[in-house]
């Protein structure tokens, strides 16, 4: 479910027509996290920001800057992590 609000982002971003994505990867939506309740899993941070790259490049030619946030449960956050780099590496 909250990976499917971001199609609605989405949208508004391709009417925008923004130069580059400014991603805040922020990783306390994940399950294990004590501050918010919204239960992404790790691998979920993966196919967001794969989401989020692929809209990138048909948008604004793939130009994304992101950001390290950050979490408040340390393994989570290794994961999390982890996941986003990846597919910011495979991209």
């Amino acid at each position: 479910e909250f990976l499917n609000a971001y199609e609605s982002i989405f949208k508004k971003l391709k009417e925008f027509k923004p130069d580059f994505i400014l991603l805040s990867a922020g990783f306390d939506a994940h399950k294990d996290d004590p501050l918010a309740q919204i239960n992404l899993e790790s691998k979920d941070y993966y196919t967001l920001t794969k989401r989020i790259l692929d809209f990138a490049k048909k948008l604004c030619d793939g130009k994304v800057v992101s950001i390290l946030e950050g979490g408040y449960d340390l393994n989570a956050l290794k994961e999390s992590v982890d996941y986003h780099v990846k597919s910011l590496m495979e991209s």
